[in-house]
């Protein structure tokens, strides 16, 4: 008796995800390999330490080099689509307010675990050790941010080393944002031409979308060597002077992560399960390269994965990744703060952590056009009026906090405008519910 045996199913194509899980196993190897090989932080002759520094950056650069032009199309196509949107100016004003309510949850959990665990009374770190950033916030900073030095959005830096000096050109993402909503409100009001301009818009961010998915192809590899750049560069030693402080923030992190979050998505219907899971990949890949600019495009993929309208998504994700930063602008200048108080003996009054508050829902903002954690602490410090020195106390380890920072800060991201497309009725409960993640940029 012939019996017919049914075909096996393909095997199914490893997700983005695991392919980012393995990779960052593979990198933690590749540096402990290195630094049991004789690689030490800024070795400029160990040939895998070079090799995973230079892979590594080499990513890194190539997303940013794609990511303000991909904002700027998306942000000047998704002003055409919200003005056809009846509740377009109930969206954005939900989006910031929701921005506002997390950040507050977000610094009342910094404040708490510092009041609590008290590292600046239990620190390795000396006093010698403490030294003034180069770069410190003000308030002055939101209007510099928001004003275009050009009309790129371009930025110049210089770097001095000796007797040599570097300068390197990025794009400030707040100006480019800034840039491409007027353009946008510009074109609606242009007439035919306008519309012509947006239709020519909407075609190029369909070309960049596929060239940023080239690059994404090459993520587990630039994770790889980033992870082991990291290990060589500041290992796991640095943590044993400031454990207790680092503790204290991967906890507080933790927290609005895995229970501020959930809590508010299950609030509002949502399974927190499935919106982890396809936020995933932007949250991984937030770790590695420390940078929400360079996270961006998978930010908005995921967003509109989990069935926030494209419209909508493409205008939240990017203001949401320059003003919305529970991790950098949140709990770090929260528990920061308060551990250089104790390290210095200085007693805060309940009016300073009012202003601790009142600092982090709204400096995030006002430090956009120079954003980063460090110009957030200093903000907050010469708020308080607390000595800018203790910046240089956690310096060392600012790179490894920095991972567990920018991880929050996209889930947050991809967070808010899920939540205020389901308040508002525009998000689609079957393509958040479904099994299938697509990996629309890399497809």
């Amino acid at each position: 008796m012939n019996q017919t045996t049914a075909p096996r199913p393909a095997p199914k194509r490893r997700g983005f995800a695991f392919q980012i899980v393995a990779a960052i196993a593979v990198g933690l190897a590749l540096g402990l390999l290195a630094r049991a090989t004789g690689a030490h932080p800024g070795d400029k002759s160990h040939p895998l330490a070079m090799a995973l520094g230079l892979v590594g950056s080499s990513f890194i650069t190539l997303l940013r080099a794609t990511v303000a032009p991909l904002v700027f199309a998306a942000i000047v196509a998704s002003v055409a689509r919200l003005g056809e949107l009846n509740n377009a100016a109930r969206l954005a004003a939900q989006t910031f307010l929701w921005f506002a309510i997390t950040a507050l949850i977000a610094v009342s959990i910094g404040i708490i675990l510092g009041l609590t665990l008290q590292p600046g009374l239990h620190s390795g770190a000396v006093a010698s050790e403490a030294a003034q950033p180069h770069t410190v916030g003000s308030w002055l900073d939101f209007i510099k941010g928001l004003i275009p030095v050009n009309m790129l959005g371009l930025a110049a830096s210089t770097k001095v080393d000796g007797a040599s000096a570097s300068t390197t050109v990025d794009f400030n993402i707040l100006q480019v944002v800034v840039i491409a909503l007027a353009v946008g409100s510009a074109a609606l009001h242009s007439g035919e031409a306008g519309q012509r301009f947006l239709g020519w818009t909407s075609d190029l961010l369909v070309v960049l979308r596929k060239l940023l998915g080239w690059v994404i192809r090459l993520a587990p590899i630039g994770t790889a060597a980033l992870i082991g750049n990291a290990v060589v560069q500041y290992g796991w030693d640095t943590l044993s002077r400031l454990g207790l402080f680092a503790g204290a923030l991967y906890l507080g992190l933790a927290l609005v992560v895995g229970v501020v979050y959930p809590g508010l998505l299950a609030l509002h219907g949502l399974s927190p399960r499935r919106f982890y899971a396809k936020a995933w990949p932007a949250m991984q890949l937030a770790f590695v390269s420390r940078s929400s600019a360079a996270a961006l495009p998978l930010a908005e993929v995921a967003a509109e994965e989990l069935g926030v309208p494209r419209a909508y998504a493409s205008f939240a994700v990017p203001i949401a990744s320059t003003t919305k930063m529970d991790g950098c602008a949140a709990v770090y200048p929260a528990v920061a703060a308060i551990f250089i108080a104790q390290f210095y003996g200085i007693t805060l009054a309940p009016l300073q952590y009012g202003l601790i508050v009142a600092v982090s829902v709204l400096g995030s903002a006002a430090t956009a056009g120079v954003t980063g954690a460090v110009v957030m602490l200093t903000l907050t410090l010469s708020t308080l009026g607390l000595p800018l020195e203790g910046v240089g106390l956690l310096l060392a380890i600012d790179p490894i906090l920095d991972m567990g920072r920018t991880a929050v800060n996209v889930t947050g991201q991809i967070l808010i405008p899920t939540i205020v497309a389901r308040r508002e009725g525009l998000l689609d409960e079957a393509r958040y519910n479904g099994d299938h993640v697509e990996d629309a940029l890399i497809a």
